[in-house]
């Protein structure tokens, strides 16, 4: 399967039915598969080939599900660029993955207008302007706008794309400073969406959210999968997540049936308790993924909305969308209760290898591998960056994730934490995520993050607390450290602590932990050095 195809199928058959709803526009199966033909046929004409990269310079909108589904009708590959990102480090993604084409629209003019003065942008590099009027001065040359699309055929142009061939390219994190770019292909994509629409029962009667930004590889679900499913999708305005009540007003609007989000959503919406019991009647399904939900808010959730299930979806972007999951099957009894991230999804495998690449045993904490389908080629252009985390294992292709796991006796997988985030302290193996566990169990305490800043001091690390009270004047660092001593051993307890009024978050919606560790490594410089 193709992930165009998921839009043409319907368009076929349910030419009426909404495909697309967006602030209070709305596009039909029928008018998105027409519109998309003719930005792909206009792309084709002006040069565009199969295999060539198509970025998307665009905030999550109706012109940007456009260009996605245009580049991949003419066989490219759409690369979904960050408009929040500095001109800086979009500059290293477009010259990693060289686009013949940057497709924009108002919002992306001042990111385009750097971009070109500071000649990240040469003159091989067509823009696009998916919007009717065009900039009134623009510091670059445009191609194309709406207007020319819409006297361009709707005929499907014939296409060679195979399922295994890229779809898109997503830039993460890159520890040189140089984003990596995941390559995805139809068939991983495909594959993930043919189970979880048969495991979640996705009809053509949903209504899904789309709340993850397009660069970040939830959002491919909540596209292509309500697509698949012949659904209506519900994108999230940015202003959307600035305030929790607008968050919940949206889901009750809208009358969506699946919501799905990193924990941050979830969470903001309980510590400021915006849910009314028995919400959101149509609300179905809630599905997570991309860092652990902190218990106590499942359990808000949970109590309040007996009505739907929760799932706990995990996986890399390198292993496309999700690798596993774990339907939560009652409300935990305890708020420091072990939440798994469950089992394999179909076509995958969950492995718990030691540092000899030896399979651990059940309860042995070891480092979790996956394979399956789902893989990645890998980097884009980058084959030591691959080689470096994709390795041959057994006879088989296998990702290193970089997450410490151990098999439950329930034979489920259980998350401890990044290999990166287990420290020593003391002497003492310690586990960051069992401190955050613990403290998120406290009444003081609504949202929190632990770091570890390497110590000249006898301790190795400092364990380092950044925390959200539960409200105002809810719980000092000494109180907390009182409560918590009750939980944790005396060598796990955080030694610095910084009070926020809303943790930072990185631009996918988690938890920024590199900002955290400068930021501290900032405060234990100044106290050193006024204390010397």
């Amino acid at each position: 399967m193709l992930l165009q195809d998921t839009v043409t199928r319907t368009a076929q058959t349910r030419p009426e039915a909404i495909a697309l709803v967006s602030g209070s526009a709305r596009l039909t199966y029928g008018e998105l598969d027409a519109l998309s033909n003719r930005t792909a046929r206009l792309l084709n004409h002006l040069g565009c080939r199969k295999g060539d990269r198509v970025a998307l310079l665009l905030p999550k909108s109706i012109p940007a599900i456009v260009g996605m589904l245009a580049a991949l009708k003419l066989g490219a590959v759409y690369v979904p660029l960050d408009t929040a990102s500095p001109a800086a480090r979009l500059g290293k993604i477009i010259d990693v993955c060289q686009p013949k084409f940057i497709l924009s629209t108002t919002p992306g003019t001042a990111l385009l207008t750097t971009l070109k003065a500071e000649r990240c942008i040469g003159d091989d590099i067509q823009v696009g302007w998916l919007e009717d009027s065009r900039p009134t001065t623009p510091h670059f040359s445009i191609a194309f706008d709406w207007r020319d699309c819409l006297s361009t055929s709707a005929a499907p142009l014939a296409g060679n794309t195979t399922d295994a061939d890229p779809a898109h390219i997503l830039f993460t994190s890159g520890s040189t400073g140089t984003p990596k770019g995941v390559v995805i292909t139809h068939r991983s994509v495909a594959h993930f969406l043919e189970w979880a629409t048969r495991y979640f029962g996705t009809a053509a009667s949903d209504r899904i959210s789309c709340h993850p930004p397009l660069h970040f590889d939830l959002s491919t679900f909540d596209i292509y999968g309500t697509f698949l499913a012949g659904a209506e999708l519900h994108l999230l305005p940015p202003d959307t997540n600035l305030l929790p009540t607008t968050l919940a007003a949206f889901i009750r609007d809208r009358e969506l049936t699946q919501w799905f989000s990193v924990p941050a959503a979830l969470k903001y919406m309980a510590s400021f308790d915006v849910l009314r019991q028995n919400d959101f009647p149509a609300l179905k399904r809630i599905l997570w993924c991309g860092e652990a939900l902190p218990v106590p808010t499942l359990i808000y959730w949970m109590q309040r909305l007996p009505h739907a299930t929760f799932t706990n979806l995990y996986g890399p972007t390198e292993t496309t969308i999700a690798s596993s999951y774990y339907t939560v099957p009652r409300s935990p009894s305890s708020e420091t209760a072990g939440i798994p991230i469950g089992m394999a999804c179909d076509g995958e495998d969950l492995l718990v290898l030691d540092d000899s690449l030896a399979t651990v045993s059940p309860g042995t904490v070891g480092e979790l591998y996956i394979a399956g389908v789902g893989l990645s080629p890998g980097y884009w252009r980058d084959p030591e960056k691959t080689a470096s985390v994709f390795i041959e294992w057994k006879g088989r292709r296998i990702y290193k994730t970089g997450d410490l796991a151990k098999t439950g006796p329930d034979g489920l997988i259980y998350l401890l934490g990044r290999s990166d985030t287990q420290i020593k302290s003391r002497g003492y193996r310690i586990e960051l995520g069992e401190i955050e566990t613990a403290l998120q169990s406290l009444v003081g305490v609504r949202e929190c993050a632990v770091v570890a800043i390497p110590s000249s001091g006898f301790e190795g690390n400092a364990i380092c607390c950044a925390y959200v009270s539960g409200s105002p004047g809810d719980g000092s660092p000494t109180q907390l450290c009182k409560q918590l001593a009750r939980l944790l051993p005396p060598y796990m307890l955080p030694s610095h602590w910084t009070h926020f009024d809303k943790l930072p978050l990185n631009g996918n919606g988690k938890i920024d932990r590199p900002l955290l560790r400068r930021q501290f490594q900032e405060i234990i410089a100044q106290t050193t050095s006024a204390r010397s």
